[in-house]
């Protein structure tokens, strides 16, 4: 069985189309042979110009009206412009040719036509074909399940190339691409790692390994990967910036901030730059160079909801509550729906031992975010400071609820079932608390001395 398919034509100084665009011009004759048809409508069909390759069929038709190659391409295009039952209807009447583009098509339109099973086993009989070029045939069958999302199938003809010809690169990221789909991570490591050990410069394929190790937060070993592809090629932007996250999911500020400045001489969009490098900053607690990236960034973007927070952060963190709360509220008016901006209002209200009004903040950060467990202890302790102890020990029960691992919490809720006389939970609550802290029982007697009566440090 053949494999030939119709070579691309370099789209700049393709001969053919320069003829044949003369020709629609009135420049030159319009005499085309066949395989010349072909070519020019699937350059055309590369270029997502259906109207343009339709009307190149027609001439190739009118010019040989008996050709079942140009009758496949009328089939290529009604497959681009999802008109699949009239795709399959040529593919039906053109019959077992044997032709390889053929196959191909038809795997498509069955695919298109929810017709998996048939599609798989049209696939299977083109592997099945003797042929010394399997692995290839295994990588075309593969781009077309792929296109569908059907990485399964992808999957299963992607590694009967394999087992034919090992040493297929191009067959190789894709095999590693689907693994990636079906979230076989260390398959794809693996796989990225064949790659090059083939080819041991391909920057591609050491990227696309510390993307899959950045997935899996296993940030050193995606450095060390980003590392190697930018050894290749150090003047790629976005290896650039994806190494300088990964230093900063690893916790390494003063590495993150390095490689940001190294991806800033790339960067069109310098604001963006500045927050993240702002972020380091405040992350290192030093937060005089972090207010001065976040207004940075807040000049080139002044509505900018990320530096506006940043700031406010910041602010807080030097007690500045009034400066803090006024970069609050103009992130508010940006954004109201996000939680974050609601929880810096009540800790700069708290600040300002404002307590009503960051009472009311902390319950609409709640409102628009659930699943806040630090909010819910923080609702709960002004609570316990207003005497509240019943609704106190609802939020505290909600925060538990979320993490029971969260810090302090099983000393809260001793407390809160103490000042509510559930004195059997209380105690169960406060054994946990001494197992975590040893300092726990006299915290709680600080805030229940009522319990020495109760026989809860037994």
């Amino acid at each position: 069985m053949s494999r030939k398919l119709v070579q691309p034509i370099d789209d700049e100084s393709g001969e053919i189309i320069k003829r044949y665009e003369n020709f629609l011009e009135g420049k030159a004759p319009g005499y085309f042979d066949v395989e010349e048809l072909e070519a020019i409508v699937d350059y055309y069909l590369r270029k997502g110009k259906t109207t343009d390759s339709s009307r190149a069929l027609e001439l190739g038709l009118k010019l040989h009206p008996g050709s079942n190659e140009l009758k496949t391409k009328r089939a290529k295009i009604y497959l681009a412009s999802d008109e699949t039952h009239k795709a399959m209807h040529i593919l039906d009447s053109l019959g077992n040719t044997g032709e390889y583009e053929v196959y191909l098509l038809r795997i498509e339109a069955l695919l298109k036509l929810l017709r998996n099973k048939e599609a798989r086993q049209v696939a299977e009989q083109l592997m099945n074909a003797e042929n010394d070029d399997l692995d290839n045939i295994a990588l075309d069958i593969a781009f077309i399940f792929i296109a569908q999302f059907n990485f399964e199938d992808a999957l299963f003809f992607l590694k009967k190339g394999d087992a034919f010809f090992n040493k297929n690169i191009d067959l190789l990221f894709e095999l590693a691409f689907c693994y990636e789909q079906s979230s076989e991570n260390e398959k794809a490591i693996e796989t990225y790692n064949r790659i090059v050990d083939i080819d041991s410069y391909s920057s591609e394929a050491w990227f696309n390994m510390g993307q899959v190790y950045f997935a899996l937060q296993d940030f050193k070993n995606a450095i060390d990967a980003y590392d190697f592809a930018l050894a290749i090629n150090g003047n790629d932007p976005l290896t650039t910036l994806q190494k300088a996250h990964a230093h900063f999911q690893n916790n390494e500020f003063n590495d993150a901030i390095d490689a940001y400045n190294e991806y800033a001489v790339f960067a069109i969009d310098k604001w963006q730059v500045h927050l993240f490098i702002g972020e380091c900053y405040e992350r290192l607690e030093i937060f005089d160079q972090a207010i001065m990236h976040y207004n940075a960034s807040l000049t080139e973007l002044p509505d900018n909801y990320e530096a506006l927070t940043g700031l406010a952060v910041c602010y807080l963190e030097k007690e500045d509550f009034e400066t803090s709360l006024r970069y609050v509220n103009e992130a508010i008016k940006i954004d109201a729906k996000q939680a974050d901006a609601w929880v810096y209002m009540a800790e700069g209200l708290v600040g300002l031992n404002d307590i009503d009004n960051a009472l009311l903040a902390y319950l609409e950060a709640i409102i628009l975010d659930p699943n806040q467990p630090d909010t819910f202890m923080a609702i709960a302790n002004i609570c316990m400071d207003k005497m509240e102890y019943e609704t106190a020990l609802k939020y505290y029960l909600s925060a538990y609820d979320l993490d029971p691992a969260l810090e302090h919490i099983d000393l809260f809720l001793a407390v809160a079932f103490c000042k509510t006389e559930n004195y059997s939970k209380a105690k169960l609550h406060l054994r946990k608390a001494i197992e975590q802290d040893l300092d726990a029982g006299s915290l709680f007697l600080e805030l229940c001395p009522e319990a020495l009566t109760k026989g809860y440090l037994d």
